[in-house]
C-alpha cells in the first residue's frame, strides 16, 4: 500500500519514546517530514534508520508558526499533520488511500483516541489533519494550534482512528504543563483570583464526569487532576502577570 501525493509533517523534540512507533505506522509514504527543533535525545538517531524521513533542524516559533514551517519543507501540497506520539493504523492507511484529492479546498477530519499511561481514555476528538498547503495552513496559535477552515472549505470526516499516546510516562505531565502554560500564559493577564479556581475546578469535573473518565478508575482520577493542573497553572501564571503589571 502506498500514497505518494501525501507528505506527512511532524514536528517533534525530544520524543525518543514513541518516534519509532509512529515512523513504523507511517512506511506507506514516500515522505516523512521529520521537524526537529533543539532535540537532545536520540530522536533523530532513531529516524535516520528510516528511508522515507526527511530530517529538517529548525527552532520553534509557537506550534502553529513552527508547523507551517515544517509542511514548507513538503514536496508534495498535500499534508497529514501528526505529533510525534500519534500512530495510524493500516485501517485509516486503507481509508485515506481510497479518497478523491482532486478539489484542494477538501480538509480530511480524523478521529484521535488518546491514551494516558498506557490507558484509553474517554477523550476522543476529531481534528483537521489533511489538507493541502496551496489552499490553506494552520493558525498563528502559540499553543492549541488549528488547521484553518475556510468557509467553502469541504471537510470530510474518516471513520477510522488514529492512536495518540499522550502522556507514556507521569514525569511527562510535569515537562508538559511547564511547556503548554509558559505559551498559554504569555502576554496574557487574569486579574481575578476568582477565575483561577473556576477554571481549575472546571477542568476537573469536564475531564472526570462530563468525559466520562470516572470509570477508568484510578487512571481516570490521575487524568483529571492533570488536567486541573494545566489550567491552574495556566491561569496563575495570568494572574501573576497582572499582579506584576499593576506593581511596576
Amino acid at each position: 500500500m502506498s500514497i505518494n501525493h501525501i507528505s506527512v509533517v511532524i514536528m517533534a523534540k525530544n520524543a525518543q519514546e514513541t518516534i519509532a512507533q509512529s515512523l513504523d505506522s507511517l512506511k506507506a509514504f514516500d515522505e516523512v517530514i521529520l521537524y526537529l527543533n533543539n532535540s537532545t535525545d536520540n530522536t533523530e538517531e532513531i529516524a535516520k534508520s528510516y528511508k522515507n524521513v526527511n530530517i529538517i533542524k529548525g527552532e520553534f516559533k509557537g506550534f502553529g508558526r513552527t508547523k507551517n514551517s515544517a509542511g514548507s519543507h513538503s514536496r508534495h501540497n498535500w499534508i497529514l499533520s501528526l505529533d510525534s506520539d500519534e500512530i495510524l493504523n493500516s485501517r485509516l492507511i486503507e481509508e485515506i488511500s481510497q479518497q478523491d484529492f482532486s478539489n484542494i479546498k477538501t480538509i480530511f477530519r480524523l478521529k484521535r483516541d488518546n491514551y494516558f499511561l498506557g490507558h484509553k481514555t474517554q477523550s476522543s476528538d476529531y481534528i483537521l489533519r489533511i489538507y493541502n498547503k496551496k489552499y490553506t495552513k494552520f493558525n498563528d496559535n502559540a499553543v492549541h494550534e488549528k488547521i484553518i477552515a475556510p468557509t467553502d472549505a469541504n471537510i470530510i470526516t474518516l471513520k477510522s482512528s488514529f492512536k495518540h499516546l499522550n502522556i507514556t510516562n507521569i514525569n511527562q505531565t510535569l515537562t508538559k504543563i511547564i511547556q503548554y502554560t509558559d505559551l498559554g500564559a504569555k502576554d496574557k493577564k487574569t486579574c481575578f483570583f476568582s477565575i483561577v479556581i473556576a477554571k481549575s475546578i472546571f477542568a476537573f469535573f469536564k475531564t472526570y464526569i462530563l468525559q466520562g473518565n470516572i470509570i477508568r478508575g484510578w487512571v481516570g482520577f490521575a487524568l483529571a487532576i492533570n488536567s486541573a493542573n494545566k489550567r491552574y497553572y495556566k491561569y496563575i501564571k495570568q494572574f501573576i502577570n497582572c499582579q506584576e503589571s499593576k506593581n511596576s
